[in-house]
This record gives C-alpha cells, structure tokens and sequence, in this order.
C-alpha cells in the first residue's frame, strides 16, 4: 500500500499497528490524517478500527482493505462508516481512494465549521436582538411582523408573539403610517437603508417618537427576501429638542442685542439685533462696538464668577450699556446690551426735577413767614404812599420801600414757580396777545442794540394759560438772550399751532401726541457747550459773575410750562445761538374775550368781618385797611379765640378772613368747618403766605370759599372781601 501510494507520488509518514495495543498507542500521540485498515482480520478487525477512532472522538476517515469487492459488501463497509473499500487485488485503485477520501474529509469540515461560524454568528445576533434596548423586528415582503425582539414589549408594551403576522402599519400613529410605507418601499427600491421619524402608539395609548432605520436582505440575484427594521426612541431627545429650540429663540429674536463669548474672549455668537445696533451705529459687525478690553472682562468675570453690570462706552453720540453674565459651568459668559442714551437723559432729567423739587419744598417751608413779613411791609408802604402828610424825600424812600418789597415777593414767587408750589391763575387766553403786550417792555428790556422780531401765527388758537406767568416767561428768555449778545444781536419770538403725531412723539423726550402752540424764543448770541446745556434748568445754576443773577429765571420758565401741561425743548451751539421751543397745549374750547372792563375803584363797605390772624402786626394791618374802607372788624389771635367770639357774636359777622396755619390746635380750615357745621352760608377767605397747592387746593375748591395769597396789596385785600360779601350764598370757590 505503501509503496502504490509512492508511485502515484503520494507522500506519506505511516505509522504500522497490527495490534489493538498497538492501535492505541499509534492514536495517543498525533492523530493520522488517514487509517488505511486491512479486513477482515481476527485480531483487530475493520469495524473494531472505526470503532475505536469513535470512541476517542477522532474525525478520521478510514479506508478499508480487503477481498470481498461485491456491491453487498461495500454497502456493509460504508454503513459501518467506512469512507471507502479498496480490494486487494485492485491496489493501483488507492492512491485515488486515498486522495477522495481526505478531499471529501477536507469539504466535509468546511462545511461544519461553516455552519459552527454561522450557528455561532446566529447566536450572537440573537442575543444582540433579545437584549437590544431598540426594538428590532424582521418583516417579510408586506410589511408583517416576522420576527419582534423583547424590547416592543418593554418599550412600546406589546408582546412579541402578539406581533407575528401582523403589519408594522398598525402600531404607527395614524399620520405616520405613510411616512413607515413610503420608508420601506424606499429602502427596497434603492437597495439601502432608509431613515425617518415615525411616531408609535404605545400600548397604553401615549405616542412616541422612533428614529427608525429599514434596511432590506436580497438574494444573490438580488430579490429581496426579508426587511430588517430597527427603531431607537428619541421622545426625550426631540423634547429637549424642542426645548432648545424654545430657549435659543429668546437670544434669536430679543429685540435687544444678546451676544456670546468664550473662555479667551472671543466673540461666538450674536443676535440680529446686535447687528442691528452695529449697523444703526454705521459699524458692520457687533466687534465694533464693543467696550474697550472686552477679552479681560469676560476672564475676569469666568475667573470669579461675578457678573459685570453697566459697562459703558459711547459711539457716535450714543451711549451703550453692556451687562456680562458667566456660565462658568459652560466656560462662556453671555452679553447684554442696550442704547441707554435716552434713558440715562431721563434718569439726568429726573434728578434735575429732584433737585427743583428739593428747593421747592425749602421755598415753601420759608414762604409763609417770609410773605407774612412782605405783606406787613407792602401794606404799610401802600398805606404810607396813600398819605399826604409825607415830605417829597419820604415819599420817595417809601417808594423804594414797596419796590423792594415787590421785588422779594416777586422772588418768592420764581422760587414757588419753578418748583411748581405756586398756583397759576389760569384762563384762556390768545398767546399773540401776551406777546404783543409784552413786546414793549421786552425792547426795554433788551436794550437798543438788540433788534426785536415777532412772528406770529394767525388765528392762533387759544390755550388755558396764565397771562401773568406767560409774561414772566417771555421776560426770563429775553432777559438770558440779552445777557448772552453784549454786543448786541437780533431776538426772534414766533407762535405756531402745531399738530403731533404719535411717531413724532417719540422723537422728542417729553413730548406726547396732539395740538399744541409753539412758542418759539431765538437769539443769535454766543451760545452754551453742552455741559452748561446740560444743567441751564437747574435752580441757581447761573454762568453769570457773583451778584449778577440768581439762577432762577430759567428754572421758572421751566416750572412754568410744566405747569401749564407743556414741556422745552432748547437747541443751542456755541457761537450760533440758542432757540428755546415752549410747548401748550391747545385749549379744548374756543376763546371768549370779556368785554366788561375792570373796575378801577374798590368799593368799600359796612358789614362786620372777623379777621383770625396770629402774627400780631400783620392782624393790625389787616383792620386797618378794612376799618378804612368803612368795614367794621373784629379780631382774633387764634382759632380757638376766633371760636369763643363766633359763639357770642356770630348774629352780627358777615364774614370770616383767617390765616390758614394758626396755633393752639384748631387751624383755619378747622374753624370754617366748626363755623359752616352752624351756618353753611357764612362767607370765608383763607388767606395763607404757603401755596395753595401746598395747603390742599382741592380743599379750597368747595363752593363759598375764597383764598388770598400773602403778600398782597390793600386794595388786593379790599378788592377780594368787597367781591365774597357780593358773591352768591353758594358759589364757586375763587381762588
């Protein structure tokens, strides 16, 4: 055998056994590739051969040798597991034997490691489906469930086994479904896996949302014979989507700039309104209108964790705010910013309207005592003036006495104004004719080198104002327009009615929408910079040298016009003069001049009047004036003493004068209320060196009262009493 082997050009190592102990000890060691084994013999037959390779697990295919070739002893020999039988007498035969047998040997362990590899890979796979978290399903050609892995049920709670046989279709949201058909008939048209969101119905009636991957398996000729579809649960990924997307929108469509950066300082992101604001500022990207060392900012800001507020840089006349916030967590720190220009201008305004309402409130803490002491002083000076018995020098140092008078309650009056303590006298009135009346003393004024313009609007509609403040106000821009052309110049003033609308509103700082008349108030002298601009309202602001102003003039045209419902506006430049535009709104009705003339004589009378006064000279004064107009008096230094004498006389008083702001605890209002509780018709003048709308005006509006403000004049107070005695039992109060 050996040597057939040889000549067929076989090579080979054989090892000889002719026993069943030397059988075994040939198999201890290396297996044979082949066992060629002689049969029958009576010690170590064929089948006792296979049956020993068997019994040590040996795949080894065995060849037998003998003398029987009949197809019935073949037959015996394979069924025994013989690979093949090779008789004696046809030796030239195994060589190819040989060689079959190892190639059919060789195939047949291919084949099984084959199958191990694939039973193996099947089982891996398996295992990847059953403990996929995803679930993964096989479905055949029409889209019925082959195959469900565990995770339907844990995930979308349906049983496996409940799947088979039915279509995907049914477990998708309705709206889904021919998303899932068209997914599918792609992924088997374009022979590649095909992606979509598909919502499914869980079993307990929620919907979820799937990322769902279908991929179909084709044949070798291509047709295809099964889909393989798995699906990954995003609902959390698509809410938090959502989420984001909700929070990015806040930066994305803030109509104020919000702006990102990064650890180093680097700017990462910005919204379209910080490019707007770039843009409006003639700049063409948001780096350019950052605060200087922004990189240091935002590092020092990361570095310890606290914010950086109202960082401030001006660009083209505008001034930015700039807020850093860090997220530290992040390593970004986000920015805010905003045109603050008009609101720090109000926050400047608001201030100068705290500072006025400070000194106002000083003026008429000082009022009362200070216009006690000028009403003595202009009463006695009346009187005096009104006397025969003075020499020509007496006569005239009193005449100085009452202009100085007026000059400090006149002062007194510019300090209520501006901070608007002092009650206006206001009626409807034509501004053209306050300008032309006060156009004569205004050239005076002004002197002779300035020339005097009036531009004035025809029929110019009228506005609810008072004439005497309306002056005041004319005369204080005039007196600032002289003093700012020494050299002489032209003064300008021009009345309009104007009409605004919301939009050009918005443009003014103070202004709102509606009818106005616009007074108008140029010089051409040398103008102010804008710091002095900045502060010309502010009380006793002057540039003038010491003694030369008090700082009040502007202060009450001011205080007069906001108290009058209207507002300023000042342009000015250095060298180029100033315009002052005062605006008033227009009066709701229509002007109705009074043709009655004033009357030049007060009539005096006989009637009783009880004056309540506690400053002693000036209760003296007061019954001296009225005494002189025939009036009878009687007086009394306190609410309380005003009390004791009503209760005795009240039959014969006609009238009560009282003094607002009296001691020992009952006031004047309180002995108008105890007097009005007995006799509702009893005739009453408050009188009262405070304003009135310190006091409380609505209180002295109630029908039958009237009120005179200290200081005043004789004839002031003759005037008053003469028309309150005249006037109805129930009347409108006067004031």
């Amino acid at each position: 055998m050996v040597r057939e082997l040889a000549a067929a050009g076989l090579r080979c190592a054989p090892r000889f056994a002719a026993t069943r102990t030397e059988l075994e000890r040939a198999l201890a060691g290396t297996p044979p590739d082949l066992v060629l084994a002689e049969h029958p013999r009576p010690d170590l037959s064929g089948p006792e051969v296979i049956e020993s390779l068997k019994s040590r697990h040996l795949d080894i295919p065995v060849i037998l040798i003998g003398t029987d070739s009949t197809e019935e002893a073949s037959c015996e020999h394979l069924r025994w597991g013989a690979e093949d039988f090779v008789s004696r007498r046809a030796l030239a035969r195994l060589p190819a034997a040989v060689l079959g047998a190892l190639k059919r040997k060789e195939a047949e362990r291919k084949r099984q490691a084959a199958e191990d590899a694939l039973r193996r890979s099947e089982e891996q796979y398996r295992l990847i489906a059953e403990h996929a978290r995803d679930p993964i399903c096989l479905l055949n050609l029409h889209g019925r469930f082959l195959y469900a892995s565990p995770a339907f049920q844990s995930v979308l709670g349906y049983p496996p086994a409940e799947l088979i046989g039915r279509s995907c279709l049914e477990i998708a949201h309705p709206e889904d479904q021919p998303v899932l058909y068209a997914l599918v008939e792609e992924a088997r048209f374009l022979h590649e896996s095909r992606t979509a969101d598909i919502r499914y119905r869980h079993q307990d009636g929620r919907t979820l949302v799937f990322e769902s991957a279908v991929a179909f398996v084709f044949d070798e000729h291509g047709n295809p014979q099964r889909a393989v579809m798995v699906s990954r649960d995003i609902s959390e990924r698509k809410r938090a989507e959502t989420e984001i997307e909700r929070l990015a929108a806040f930066p994305r469509n803030n109509p104020n700039p919000v702006l990102a950066f990064a650890g180093d300082g680097g700017l990462i992101y910005f919204n379209d309104a910080a490019q707007a604001m770039a843009a409006a500022l003639r700049k063409e990207h948001p780096k350019d209108i950052l605060p200087l060392n922004v990189a240091a900012v935002v590092k020092m800001s990361l570095a310890t964790g606290q914010s950086d507020l109202r960082l401030e840089n001006s660009i083209a006349g505008r001034t930015l705010a700039w807020s850093f916030y860090p997220i530290q967590s992040s390593d970004v720190v986000h920015c805010y910013a905003e045109d603050a220009t008009e609101r720090l201008e109000l926050e400047s305004r608001l201030r100068q309207s705290q500072k006025m309402e400070s000194v106002g409130q000083l003026a008429a803490g000082v009022a009362h005592d200070f216009n006690n002491i000028l009403t003595i002083i202009q009463g006695h000076s009346s009187l005096l003036l009104a006397s025969r018995e003075l020499s020509p020098a007496a006569l005239e140092a009193m005449r100085q006495v009452s202009v100085a008078a007026e000059r400090a309650a006149n002062l007194t009056r510019q300090l209520l104004m501006f901070s608007r303590k002092q009650l206006a006298q206001r009626h409807l009135i034509d501004l053209n004719e306050v300008i032309k009346e006060a156009s004569k003393m205004l050239r005076v004024l002004v002197g002779d080198a300035i020339q005097v313009h009036l531009d004035c609007a025809v029929s110019l509609p009228a506005v609810y104002a008072d004439p005497g403040m309306m002056q005041q106000v004319l005369i204080n821009l005039a007196a600032n327009a002289r003093d700012a052309m020494p050299k002489g110049g032209h003064l300008t003033i021009h009345s309009s009615n104007v009409e605004l609308s919301d939009d050009e509103a918005t443009h003014l700082p103070e202004a709102r929408a509606g009818r106005f008349v616009r007074l108008k108030v140029a010089d051409s002298g040398c103008g102010m910079d804008a710091a002095t601009l900045e502060r010309i309202f502010e009380p006793f602001f002057t540039t003038k040298e010491p003694g030369q102003g008090t700082g009040l003039g502007l202060a009450t045209v001011y205080a007069i016009v906001k108290q009058h419902q209207g507002w300023v506006e000042v342009k000015s430049d250095v060298g180029q003069g100033t315009t002052f535009t005062l605006y008033f709104p227009v009066a709701s009705k229509s002007l109705e001049f009074d043709t009655e003339q004033a009357r030049l004589h007060v009539r005096g009378g006989t009637e009783t009047i009880l004056v309540v006064e506690d400053e002693p000279a000036l209760r003296e004064l007061v019954i001296e004036i009225l005494q002189q107009y025939g009036y009878k008096t009687i007086e009394a230094a306190s609410g309380v003493q005003a009390l004791a004498i009503w209760a005795e006389r009240k039959a014969e008083i006609n009238l009560v004068l009282t003094d607002v702001m009296m001691p020992e605890g009952v006031s004047g209002r309180d002995l108008a209320e105890k007097i009005h509780a007995e006799n509702p018709s009893m005739k009453v003048i408050y009188s009262s060196g405070y304003p009135l709308d310190v006091l409380g005006r609505e209180f002295f509006l109630r029908e039958g009262l009237s009120f005179l403000q200290k200081p005043y004049q004789p004839q002031t107070l003759a005037k008053t009493v003469r028309e309150c005695l005249d006037a109805p039992a129930v009347g409108t109060a006067k004031a």
